[in-house]
């Protein structure tokens, strides 16, 4: 099953988690829990931002589409790790395994661009709160989250048309649970020097300047709430951006640790540690953080049990 007369390997053998196999159905039933939960966690978030017309926000408009963003990101990885856990042979067929990758950098990125908007949605609401509903239109927060796709998808296809150039010969062993690129540049057998200076100049443009961004956001923030002269100001301003802020460290953190820090030739357990961080438990973390520590949304929540309870009374 080939993509490109260049590549003489047909599928891939993914080595998947280092665990033992009298450990497998443990690890199973452990993952296939946390995507479950993965899955009706970011959906009740989509359906609780769709029912409580309080929600109605730009801030909560881009929380949906990270949440359904987050479940699209979970089902590219989860699923197939799951099956090739129960596999004897965990292969996977070349033309799927470059469609998993491109899937995995689009949704990356569509987080990266979001995370960022949310951001900068908090500027505006704690930095300039008198202009915040003449900033923030409709308009605005619909073009930032077709921006976010568009240069989402348009990163990904570069990365996967470059990749679709190279040769792959006699080594087709993935030393991890997904197709990550940097794996698969690994095992080329090719030239891949422009791959990887696309890999940087992508890597600056979609993680560096969102990140930097977000802290300058958030630099903002911080002086204008230390300007606050009541705690109850104070309290109300870190209450916004609390989730939020949780949400980026934890997502960021993962990445630069996976990505950013020296790695040997091939992966190491500690590098597929880190992905399990950002690729499962990341996306299963945020439904949590969301609910618990955002006052609206736990709101919004009693609301919808209190529906349900009188309903089914």
């Amino acid at each position: 099953m080939r993509m490109d007369n260049q590549s003489t390997v047909s599928e891939f053998l993914l080595l998947g988690l280092p665990i033992q196999p009298e450990q497998q159905g443990l690890f199973f039933a452990l993952f296939l829990c946390m995507y479950l939960t993965t899955v009706l966690g970011n959906l009740l978030i989509i359906l609780l931002i769709r029912l409580d017309p309080h929600l109605h926000t730009p801030m909560y408009f881009f929380l949906s589409h990270l949440a359904l963003t987050d479940i699209s990101f979970s089902s590219v990885i989860v699923p197939k790790m799951l099956m090739n856990m129960q596999t004897k042979y965990p292969f996977i067929p070349y033309a799927e395994c470059v469609t998993q990758m491109y899937f995995f950098l689009l949704f990356t990125n569509v987080d990266n661009f979001l995370l960022t908007s949310m951001a900068y949605d908090r500027y505006i609401a704690i930095c300039h709160p008198l202009h915040y509903t003449t900033i923030m239109r409709e308009g605005v927060c619909t073009l930032l989250i077709s921006a976010s796709w568009i240069l989402s998808c348009a990163n990904a296809l570069c990365h996967t048309l470059l990749l679709n150039q190279l040769s792959f010969c006699a080594d087709n062993t993935i030393p991890h649970f997904f197709c990550d690129l940097d794996v698969l540049l690994k095992l080329s057998c090719s030239d891949t020097s422009i791959n990887e200076l696309v890999i940087f100049v992508a890597g600056v443009a979609i993680i560096i300047l969102p990140l930097n961004c977000i802290l300058v956001s958030y630099g903002c923030i911080g002086i204008t709430i230390l300007k606050v002269p009541s705690t109850k100001g104070i309290c109300k301003a870190l209450s916004t951006c609390g989730s939020h802020l949780s949400v980026v460290s934890l997502y960021y953190g993962t990445i630069i640790g996976l990505y950013f820090a020296p790695s040997s030739k091939t992966s190491s357990d500690k590098d597929i540690v880190a992905s399990v961080m950002y690729t499962v438990v990341t996306p299963l973390l945020n439904p949590f953080i969301y609910s618990l520590r955002n006052r609206d949304m736990k709101g919004a929540l009693e609301k919808l049990f209190h529906k349900v309870s009188v309903f089914t009374l």
